[in-house]
């Protein structure tokens, strides 16, 4: 297909249907809305381009009209198109529209659903739009309309139906829905939910009547995009709200890693709730290509008793050198294994391959006394990592009269974050994985006030480096992410 429109869904990036996925995996082109998360854009190949169309209300920077265009012009270049569209193509989305020039010109097209937020936002609000006794039906209503146009709704054939009523786009006209509704006979009393930023960590709801809600909302300074659901099932909003009581929801984390990495920690973190706000503070660079020592080396592997990985992009970085000379696993023959932590375990895992060797505690240090109790003063140990290492592997190996060879096979580059001060200072948590990490952090972000910030550091090692700079530290208690997490959570319970 040429052209897919796909819904990206309500926000929730885990909301993405699985064909959605593989239809952004596949894109040479990807044109998409203010609405569409960044969790969702990076799963968009870097290779492709990318072309921002968002509109906000009454303010479309690139016209319906020209939207249409672009999609026609990319299709009718043989470009693999992916049209990204909040929501549903097909729900007040105008997919339709943008379907209209591609028909006319036989431009072979697809759509992908997406789960809309008129469902899918009520559920997170603990509101089921459909109830036995309650509600036997559910309408969608667009609540815009342009300048001070009147809403084109028959607001007596919706008070007639008796079933749930949800509005999209409707916060600018609360009182016109409120009007329209009671002048068609609707109680004051039925109550209603607003929902904003639906299924997103910054979700907000309140829980009102039709009476009130325009004032109330005035008051808590609703504002869009947010939905407003009317009817009796909003009542069990409260009892039926799991959103809400998640154990990080309302704290918002800022998670360093590599700009190219996906980060395992900021799924962990949305699951349960927080906002999360990624921050590439570096940025990996393989060596190995230009690297004549990797290539010398992988002539000898045989000469080494034991292979050693210190992270996941060490792991990463051999096997894409390794490959690329026609060679596979099969080379390794005879060689042990050792890794430090259970992310650079788990890459090893991915190419088939279990370690003969970890430490308990992710230090170089321990790895290197493990090391020395399992092997003989004769045997040799080869080191594929970064171009900065630690020196107490080495150091331990060959004090005790061990072989030692370090071969640089990435570098870790500090990287520009791009985000606001301002948004750092005001987060709850600080993510560190590595010492790289706090260094980039620092160099994005030199003129903080380092003291208020709080952070979780993965390790001591990586906490030592943090204090360096005056950051308030807390380390998991095991070096993983999920630890880091478990690490949160429990600080945000001793805090309530």
């Amino acid at each position: 297909m040429a052209v897919t429109l796909v819904g990206a869904g309500p926000g929730d990036a885990g909301l993405l249907t699985i064909k959605g996925r593989e239809k952004l995996a596949e894109a040479e082109v990807g044109l998409f809305d203010r609405l569409v998360g960044d969790e969702i854009l990076e799963l968009i190949p870097q290779t492709a381009e990318k072309i921002n169309v968002g509109k906000h209300v009454n303010d479309h920077p690139v016209p319906q009209a020209e939207i249409n265009q672009i999609l026609l012009e990319k299709g009718l270049a043989g470009k693999k198109v992916v049209r990204l569209k909040g929501g549903d193509p097909f729900v007040f989305g105008r997919g339709g529209e943008e379907l209209e020039l591609l028909v006319r010109h036989g431009v072979p097209f697809e759509v992908v659903p997406g789960i809309t937020s008129a469902i899918a936002g009520a559920a997170y609000a603990g509101i089921p739009v459909t109830q036995r006794g309650e509600a036997s039906s559910f309408h969608v209503i667009t609540g815009h309309a342009k300048g001070s146009e009147p809403l084109a709704i028959d607001f007596e054939a919706l008070a007639r139906t008796g079933g749930t009523l949800i509005f999209l786009m409707g916060v600018g006209n609360l009182g016109k829905i409120r009007q329209g509704l009671m002048a068609a006979g609707m109680s004051q009393d039925m109550p209603v939910a607003i929902v904003e930023n639906a299924t997103l960590p910054q979700q907000r709801k309140l829980l009102s009547t039709l009476g009130e809600m325009e004032s109330q909302a005035q008051g808590e300074a609703n504002q869009s995009p947010a939905l407003i659901v009317v009817g009796e099932v909003t009542r069990r909003s409260e009892a039926y709200d799991w959103f809400m009581n998640q154990p990080l929801k309302g704290q918002t984390v800022i998670v360093t890693r590599a700009r190219t990495s996906p980060s395992n920690l900021s799924r962990l973190l949305r699951a349960d709730g927080a906002r999360v706000l990624e921050v590439p503070s570096i940025s990996i660079r393989p060596l190995w290509q230009d690297s004549d020592e990797f290539q010398r080396v992988l002539s000898k592997l045989q000469n080494y008793n034991w292979l050693l990985f210190t992270s996941r992009n060490g792991v990463t970085h051999f096997f894409d050198g390794l490959f690329s000379k026609g060679l596979d696993a099969r080379a390794l023959a005879g060689m042990k294994i050792s890794v430090v932590g259970s992310e650079t375990k788990k890459a090893l895992k991915e190419y088939g391959l279990i370690p003969d060797y970890m430490p308990s505690t992710y230090y170089g240090k321990e790895m290197a006394q493990g090391l020395i109790k399992r092997s003989q003063k004769s045997e040799s140990f080869l080191l594929m990592g970064g171009k900065v290492l630690s020196e107490d592997l080495p150091k331990d190996l060959q004090a005790s009269g061990r072989r030692f060879h370090h071969v640089a096979v990435y570098e870790t580059l500090f990287a520009d974050a791009g985000v606001a001060n301002q948004t750092i200072e005001e987060a709850d948590f600080i993510t560190f994985s590595s010492g790289s990490t706090v260094e980039g952090f620092v160099q994005s972000y030199p003129n903080l006030d380092y003291r208020q910030l709080h952070c979780i550091a993965i390790g001591e090692t990586t906490a030592a480096k943090a204090r360096q700079f005056g950051f308030q530290v807390e380390v998991a208690d095991q070096a993983t992410v999920a630890k880091m997490r478990d690490k949160m959570k429990e600080l945000v319970r001793h805090e309530d």
